[in-house]
């Protein structure tokens, strides 16, 4: 914190009143977007901090974290909420959870109708403009993003290395014997899909290769994925297929079995993100194992040394973390034994 910085040098720096920039600042409702917006930006260029004891008498603890994600439907938001909820109960707290269906208004809404309700925020908000985040947020509300891409909006973070593990995911299909990999990738504005499409790319050219890169669009829904597949029929197919998540490498897996295909020995697929049910599919589906349900609970606990730590001063932030995804080999891409790999 810039030393000496007062919430009166905001409002002279906003241009507004002292009542007003702490409405805004506190994510009241009584406030414009306009000032709003005016407050938090300059809040953030002077590094304000509320100061703890006034902060203490005007918020007091509520024992509630507050969980910002893209979307609440399917196994991997399961899964993430799951490991949230379970590193909260360790700790007596509750969680409050809303889906900013892939918009960024949508989630800065979400967290200010939080503010005052929850002791933290817990955020994933993989979206290419999510850097805008930082400064639409109350300042006075300890934040961890979960996901995204290194460094995003220079705030505390969980971080899958996606980019790495799509880079492991094009290997071990080389390894099989594939010649032909063809990627099912996520939205383009979605910076963890960007992350897999890089590596993807930056695979097929290791060790001096030369193949076209061959990429179908996809949603991260098992019917992208089953569309993408379908799609392929109508040219040459390729030998190996790697889908930005598990979801997508599930419906690809039943749309090549359709097509009287057989996973792997026709195609080998692989997804990305290990949700529980790819370890049941027919066959049983290839994965980078990010541990999903870790990634909510460390989240958490990240969360909790910022929460615990309050406004006191004198010490660095809690460093930003960052997984790297396992090889989980299984069925669907193995098509050669480790002696013949």
């Amino acid at each position: 914190m810039a030393a000496g910085v007062t919430l009166n040098d905001v409002a002279k720096a906003a241009g507004v009143s002292i009542a007003s920039a702490s409405r805004a600042i506190n994510g009241l409702d009584n406030v414009t977007e306009e000032i709003r917006d005016r407050v938090l930006a300059a809040a953030g260029r002077l590094k304000y901090v509320p100061h703890g004891a006034a902060r203490a008498l005007a918020m007091s603890r509520t024992n509630t974290i507050g969980v910002i994600l893209p979307d609440i439907y399917g196994e991997f938001f399961s899964e993430i909420i799951r490991g949230i909820d379970v590193g909260a109960r360790a700790r007596g707290l509750h969680i409050l959870v809303s889906g900013s269906h892939g918009d960024l208004n949508e989630a800065v809404t979400a967290v200010r109708s939080m503010a005052g309700r929850v002791d933290g925020l817990l955020v994933m908000a993989p979206y290419a403009n999510a850097g805008d985040l930082a400064g639409k947020l109350p300042v006075n509300l300890p934040l961890v993003m979960m996901g995204g891409s290194a460094g995003q909006a220079d705030l505390p973070s969980l971080i899958i290395d996606n980019y790495g593990g799509a880079l492991d995911a094009v290997r071990h299909l080389r390894e099989q014997g594939c010649r032909r990999i063809a990627h099912i990738s996520g939205p383009e504005n979605n910076l963890e899909a960007q992350d897999r499409l890089r590596g993807y790319l930056d695979g097929l050219k290791e060790n001096g290769g030369t193949q076209e890169p061959i990429v179908l669009s996809g949603d991260f829904t098992d019917n992208a994925g089953y569309a993408a597949v379908r799609g392929l029929l109508r040219g040459t197919m390729p030998d190996g297929l790697f889908a930005a998540n598990d979801m997508m490498a599930l419906g690809a897996s039943l749309g090549l079995r359709e097509a009287g295909l057989s996973v792997p020995e026709d195609v080998a697929v692989v997804g990305f993100d290990d949700i529980p049910v790819t370890r049941y599919a027919s066959p049983p589906i290839s994965t980078l194992r990010a541990g999903v349900f870790d990634i909510g609970q460390r989240s958490l606990e990240l969360l909790s040394v910022l929460i615990e730590r309050g406004d006191a001063e004198g010490g660095p932030p809690p460093a930003s973390q960052t997984v790297r995804p396992e090889l989980v080999v299984r069925a669907s891409s193995r098509r050669l034994s480790p002696s013949n790999a």
